[in-house]
């Protein structure tokens, strides 16, 4: 054997010691204990979608279904480096709001009403992020965003009292007031810049 056998014997002897991955009943490679197949063992990993929560009367349970949407990445705006040109990390969900069967018909009424100058001739309403350089994280953000605003939808507005309508009209009153004032001394103003006309004369 010459020494270049030799020398590759050794370093295949070194790396077995350590342990690895295993080509003809030979480690090459250092493996860490840390890998996924020794910390989960027997695993398969697969997807799982959960079913939808069950639904609370006729208010958004917060269940956005994923087979329902339009997803597209496409290169983000703003510093980032050479990664910005790299990678498709801005995230743009739309979906057909008529059609959304997922949110409570009163629901979809007000919103379509709300949004109806941001919606497209397709019926689209689409939302975009671009927050983080992470295609999962921006995703996230936009569907958060998209729940924030179904959810605003819901919110009653409560009817003001008898004491703050009472507060707006005097509020009111004095602004009328102040307005009218206001405007009786430009008038004078404008008068006494005048000179004397000829019939004083």
């Amino acid at each position: 054997m010459n020494k270049i056998s030799c020398a590759f014997i050794r370093i295949l002897q070194h790396s077995n010691s350590y342990g690895g991955a295993t080509v003809l009943g030979r480690q090459l490679s250092y493996k860490s204990d840390l890998s996924l197949d020794k910390i989960y063992p027997n695993v398969r990993l697969q997807l799982y979608t959960p079913p939808p929560p069950p639904s609370d009367g006729d208010k958004f349970n917060g269940y956005v279904p994923m087979d329902k949407l339009e997803i597209t990445y496409s290169r983000s705006s703003g510093p980032g480096g050479q990664h910005v040109n790299t990678v498709n990390t801005k995230v743009d969900v739309r979906f057909k709001l008529a059609e959304a069967k997922w949110i409570p018909d009163k629901t979809r009424a007000k919103l379509l009403k709300a949004l109806q100058n941001k919606i497209t001739k397709e019926g689209y309403f689409c939302i975009k992020s671009d927050l983080t350089r992470s295609q999962q994280l921006n995703l996230a953000d936009a569907l958060e965003k998209l729940r924030a605003i179904i959810r605003a939808q819901e919110v009653e507005a409560a009817s003001p009292s008898e004491e703050t309508l009472e507060k707006i009209r005097r509020r009111q009153e004095k602004a009328a007031r102040q307005r009218l004032q206001l405007k009786r001394g430009r008038a004078q103003v404008k008068a006494d810049r005048q000179g004397p006309s000829a019939v004083d004369f």
